[in-house]
């Protein structure tokens, strides 16, 4: 799960990172009394899930109250790369001498963790990265010790920070390293990390990327979920503990295992192709020991899905049987009635196979169309996704 800027603010506050979190408001009317709370003299930034913000527009100086009222007018509602500002943060205009870049990350390639920092912040790392590797620094760091005295001094000599905030530094680091590991992050950033004119350091902006597998560990992570911007299909689906993704496509899928589902998208784009071009309309797995129930559940969602003219359920039987899905599939039938009007071509394989093509064949359900082979499976949802544009 993302974070918009406010909300890891609150983590980084939680954890003693030197942080002011602002205000947040969601009208122009509250702009006026969130910044005369905040100092007057205050930055006006959409909260959104995507970077760039200050490229498009996002993010704007406010020199009084009255000013903030109209920069946020400016800014809720807008979009930016595809997210609609729906609340801003009001936030004291910093006195900023210095710029930095900093974050912990999750470095999946050699199995431990990264900080990437660099004196060069305020801009996007990539393009410092890019022009000027020299100045972004990268420290690997032990899962098993994570970052104590040592390692923060390490970074801190590698940045290349000044000499008059080292021991500043060594302190934030090890506060964010502690919002890092405590709050089961995958990503925690801060652009920019500033030393403000009395020389004290201050994370300024963040960002952090939570763990939804351990959401078990931290209750209070349902607070930072924010559905506006979410497809309403997508939250339908995560209330039913589907893995889902809507793609903008006219054959729905659904399949059993991540690579199966993967690989049924390829064949499904391919077979498009010569289908007048009509392409996967999401990912679903059921994952490999899915019941009859959730196999019904991903129909449901599927069939809701107005862009959806037809849908190709590929199924290798293992864990879950092929007469499973079979009796999911009628299950679902029923139960959506005559409000189901999308064919379903289904191929099945593996355990149970003969069972399960039994169970469709003796059902006679009218929509369903049992072929196969994946690929000629593909080949008819296309065909029928065509024919019903």
């Amino acid at each position: 799960m993302d974070l918009m800027e406010f909300q890891a603010k609150e983590l980084f506050a939680k954890h003693g990172v030197p942080v002011t979190v602002g205000t947040v408001i969601t009208s122009p009317d509250e702009a006026e009394a969130a910044a005369e709370a905040e100092g007057g003299r205050v930055v006006v930034k959409a909260q959104v899930k995507t970077g760039g913000r200050g490229k498009a527009g996002g993010v704007k100086l406010a020199q009084d109250p009255q000013d903030a009222v109209a920069k946020a007018r400016e800014i809720l509602g807008m979009d930016i790369k595809g997210h609609t500002v729906h609340r801003v943060l009001v936030a004291p205009a910093a006195d900023i001498a210095e710029e930095y870049y900093f974050s912990f990350l999750v470095d999946r390639a050699h199995r431990n963790y990264l900080c990437i920092a660099s004196t060069a912040g305020g801009v996007e790392i990539e393009v410092t990265a890019h022009e000027n590797p020299d100045a972004v620094a990268q420290v690997s760091i032990d899962p098993q010790v994570g970052v104590d005295d040592a390692k923060a001094a390490e970074i801190v000599e590698a940045t290349g920070f000044d000499a008059a905030i080292a021991e500043q530094a060594v302190d934030v680091i090890k506060k964010l390293w502690t919002v890092f590991v405590e709050e089961d992050a995958t990503l925690v950033e801060v652009n920019p990390l500033v030393k403000l004119g009395d020389g004290s350091l201050e994370a300024l902006d963040g960002k952090v990327s939570l763990d939804e597998n351990a959401e078990f560990r931290h209750e209070d992570h349902a607070r930072f979920e924010v559905t506006e911007d979410e497809d309403p299909l997508e939250l339908a689906a995560k209330e039913k503990g589907l893995n889902y993704v809507k793609l903008d496509g006219q054959v729905g899928i659904i399949g059993n295992g991540a690579g199966l589902v993967m690989s049924t998208l390829d064949v499904v784009a391919y077979a498009g192709e010569k289908h007048g071009g009509v392409k996967p309309a999401n990912f679903l797995d059921i994952g490999g020991g899915a019941s009859a129930e959730v196999m019904a559940n991903g129909l449901d969602i599927i069939l809701g899905d107005e862009q959806v003219k037809a849908v190709f359920v590929n199924v290798f039987g293992g864990i879950t049987a092929c007469d499973e899905v079979a009796n999911g599939i009628v299950g679902a039938l029923q139960r959506i009635g005559h409000e189901a009007d999308k064919p379903l071509v289904v191929r099945l394989d593996g355990n149970n196979v003969e069972e399960g093509r039994q169970i469709l064949n003796n059902a006679n359900h009218p929509l369903v169309t049992l072929v196969d082979t994946m690929d000629g499976a593909a080949d008819k949802a296309a065909e029928l996704a065509h024919a019903a544009n």
